[in-house]
């Protein structure tokens, strides 16, 4: 972004505050002198100044793509990381995001912020149901995303038992990295998603395929071993 001053003419603001004047009254300033109307390039050059187009669903989208409203939830450490997004050095208001709901049914947005046990998880998925429509979640942190250090029994993946739109990786993100990921989610909303590695290195066709069950062995990525037993490189 490039920041250029300069010194701003007043009477091209008059100017401009004058053919608006003139565009409400129907191209036609007081009195009557017909010379006087705003048509031609004057007009056009005020209607691309001025006027902007889009969809209505264009529109519905960008309002709630810069609205979001959280949930006051919080599961574990994560939770510590999502509460500094309000204050001075984040400032989430800045995007319009800084009104946490303490009901779910004031709110759209659920960030999973820590990990979820086995315990915890139809609780949450309660939650996520009384929210209101349309409603999008973010998984916040390695444990909630893929159980991170805790890797055990107890613990389960968000995705597991309710749809995450956006994985925040890190044990714990930071607040940057939780806004990061708030601002992916906008662009998913606005349907404007940033490309994935595969569209910006011009990838697409370089995946490994697997063979279909029941076509040759499953075990692909292991190395047979010989008829003496050897399973060196299994």
């Amino acid at each position: 972004m490039e920041i250029k001053r300069e010194v701003i003419d007043p009477e091209s603001l008059r100017v401009r505050g004058l053919n608006s004047r003139q565009l409400l009254r129907g191209g036609e300033v007081e009195g009557p002198n017909p010379s006087s109307r705003l048509e031609g390039s004057d007009f056009e050059r005020h209607v691309e100044e001025s006027v902007l187009t889009t969809t209505l669903d264009k529109a519905v989208a960008w309002a709630r793509s810069n609205s979001f409203f959280p949930a006051t939830f919080g599961l574990a450490c994560c939770a510590i990381e999502m509460m500094s997004i309000v204050a001075a050095r984040v400032d989430v208001a800045r995007f319009g995001f800084e009104a946490f709901r303490a009901s779910p049914r004031q709110a759209d947005l659920l960030i999973l912020s820590g990990r979820v046990s086995i315990k915890m998880a139809p609780i949450v998925r309660r939650i996520y149901d009384q929210m209101l429509e349309p409603k999008w979640a973010i998984s916040m942190g390695a444990c909630c995303s893929s159980m991170g250090v805790f890797n055990n029994y107890a613990l389960v993946p968000a995705d597991k038992f309710m749809p995450i739109d956006v994985h925040v990786p890190g044990c714990p993100p930071r607040p940057e990295a939780l806004m990061h990921g708030v601002l992916k989610l906008r662009k998913m909303v606005q349907e404007d998603p940033d490309m994935g590695w595969r569209e910006r290195y011009d990838a697409r066709g370089t995946e490994e395929v697997l063979a279909p069950l029941g076509e040759g062995s499953a075990a692909v990525n292991v190395a047979a071993g010989d008829s003496a037993g050897d399973t060196a490189g299994a």
